[in-house]
């Protein structure tokens, strides 16, 4: 095993021969309009939500109403300054989110999830620390369909032996 390679550098040479070229990808470029806000879509169970972001006081309004009115329990909440905390930005964003469909948890969680996204559009640089903790990735859990001959989606009726 004498030719054994030390280096990225040698492995480029190596494969291609002197003039090796190793392409870098381009860093990603922040996704903002004209306004300066970030724009995403988030989802989860039946609930979509559409959410911006800019830079703010960290206000939190969702259908036209503050974030402690609209989600009064504290831990629909905590789901939505999870992406800022994790991020380290806490405070430093304004959000405004339309939400549609489901009920209340998982409309709290498309809007994390609407956060999470547009943050990473806003700043690339915070995609690593959003993606590590999971919150990029779409929770694809939905309720499972009602069959027939079922009292509910799996759930039968009761026996009767007489």
């Amino acid at each position: 095993m004498a030719d054994q390679i030390n280096s990225l550098e040698e492995l480029g040479t190596v494969a291609t021969g002197e003039d090796a070229v190793v392409e870098v990808a381009a860093p990603r470029e922040p996704v903002r309009d004209e306004l300066g806000r970030s724009y995403a879509t988030g989802k989860r169970k039946d609930a979509v939500a559409r959410v911006w972001i800019k830079p703010g006081s960290g206000k939190v309004t969702v259908n036209g109403k503050d974030q402690g009115t609209y989600f009064a329990r504290p831990v629909l909440q905590m789901i939505l300054r999870q992406p800022f905390q994790v991020a380290g930005v806490d405070g430093q964003f304004d959000v405004y989110a339309t939400v549609k469909g489901g009920g209340l948890s998982g409309q709290a969680g498309a809007v994390k999830h609407g956060i999470s996204k547009a943050l990473q559009l806003y700043d690339p640089s915070l995609r690593g620390a959003l993606k590590a903790a999971g919150f990029l990735t779409r929770d694809s859990r939905v309720v499972e369909r009602k069959k027939y001959g079922k009292r509910k989606a799996r759930r039968s009726f009761q026996f009767s032996k007489r």
